[in-house]
């Protein structure tokens, strides 16, 4: 997931009047973009995500600046809630159900600074294990850039002394899921509500609902497969990463499938397959069949 938004930096000139008048009427906006990779800008951080679970106490996230400028970059964590459609909101309040993880890890360093092409080591601990009840924990961990300071002196000038100037500076941002497991788990997930529309006369398109039960989250990837009537087996479309936090029970997904393939989307079926991400042979969490006509 990532998270960006936007610094407004003013060059103010002219009568103490208009900036008055201006200043009056400024509104400050923060715009929060959830994402499904781990990459801005130029920072590049592995794993997707950090889970504790069984005796693992301390884990490593490796940070990378692909840019040709060194990046600062101030590490915290953040809270966030998924809500039905995958989107993310930040809050401060837990919901029903839910469990933040942030009293239970450490991380260090808090501030990383990267030259083009290095690369540095976040390390997490988990501490205060023995508090922990039966479940499951979450947090975010939140990598926010920090913009360049300019020196004094060397802002670009405004030409016109009675304009008002206004400079946007990008902020950027990722956001790492960190969850904390205890005891065993008891989810399981099922497909339902299968759906395909094509869009523009071109481009097929399934809705999928997911309906998650039990303590867990779960995370995997979905796959789509065209059986012809004939029994041809083809995949059509594929996304890896999927995950339905708790305490949520439906998680509502679309998905554009291959325009290009040799397939007939008006017969056959389509067969939808949730499964694990571990190797060298993935679990399969469930799946469900969707006839075409």
């Amino acid at each position: 997931m990532k998270r960006s938004g936007f610094i407004l930096k003013f060059i103010i000139q002219g009568s103490t009047s208009s900036y008055r008048i201006f200043f009056g009427g400024l509104l400050f906006l923060a715009i929060l973009m959830p994402a499904k990779i781990q990459a801005q800008g130029n920072l590049l951080i592995t794993p997707r995500r950090v889970v504790f679970e069984g005796t693992r106490r301390s884990q490593e996230l490796n940070l990378a600046n692909t840019g040709k400028d060194t990046a600062k970059y101030n590490v915290s964590i953040i809270q966030y809630r998924m809500k039905e459609d995958g989107s993310f909101e930040e809050i401060t309040v837990p919901d029903e159900g839910q469990n933040f993880a942030d009293k239970f890890i450490r991380f260090f360093p808090r501030t990383v600074t990267l030259a083009p092409n290095e690369a540095q080591v976040v390390k997490m601990q988990l501490i205060r294990a023995d508090q922990l009840k039966p479940g499951e924990y979450r947090s975010h961990v939140y990598f926010r850039a920090v913009p360049k300071q300019t020196a004094l002196g060397t802002e670009e000038k405004v030409k016109d002394s009675t304009a008002i100037g206004v400079k946007l500076v990008p902020i950027f941002g990722i956001t790492i899921p960190v969850i904390i497991r205890v005891g065993e788990s008891a989810t399981k997930v099922n497909l339902s509500d299968l759906k395909l529309e094509i869009i523009s006369d071109t481009i097929p398109r399934i809705h999928v609902t997911f309906n998650r039960m039990g303590n867990m989250s779960v995370y995997g990837d979905l796959s789509v497969e065209h059986i012809s009537g004939l029994g041809i087996v083809q995949q059509v479309g594929i996304v890896k990463g999927i995950a339905v936090y708790t305490p949520n029970p439906v998680r509502k997904f679309q998905m554009d499938l291959d325009n290009k393939a040799k397939v007939d989307y008006h017969s056959g079926s389509l067969r939808v397959t949730f499964s694990s991400q571990s190797e060298p042979k993935p679990e399969k969490y469930t799946e469900a069949e969707l006839k075409l006509q």
